[in-house]
């Protein structure tokens, strides 16, 4: 059975997909896809900045003290062992 196929009438579009297929050696359809998948993630999954805003606004909670977080989540870092 034939896979399904996506059609793009942008020929920009489909160049620079052609582009990065061979520049990564991957198909089209791998590249599309990745490039979707990235999309969705970085804008449908974001809140807006007003809403987020108007949300921390409203929030009763306590302050955090960011440096002693990450004082917590450091780690000693002992080098190469040559």
């Amino acid at each position: 059975m034939a896979e399904p196929q996506l059609s793009v009438r942008s020929a920009r579009a489909r160049d620079l997909a052609h582009r990065l297929a061979r520049r990564e050696n991957r198909t089209i359809a791998d590249v599309v896809e990745r490039a979707l998948e990235a999309y969705e993630i970085r804008e449908a999954g974001r809140e807006p900045a007003s809403s987020f805003y108007a949300r921390m606004a409203m929030s009763d909670d306590d302050d955090i003290d960011l440096e002693s977080v990450i004082r917590k989540g450091r780690q000693l870092n002992h080098g190469i062992d040559l």
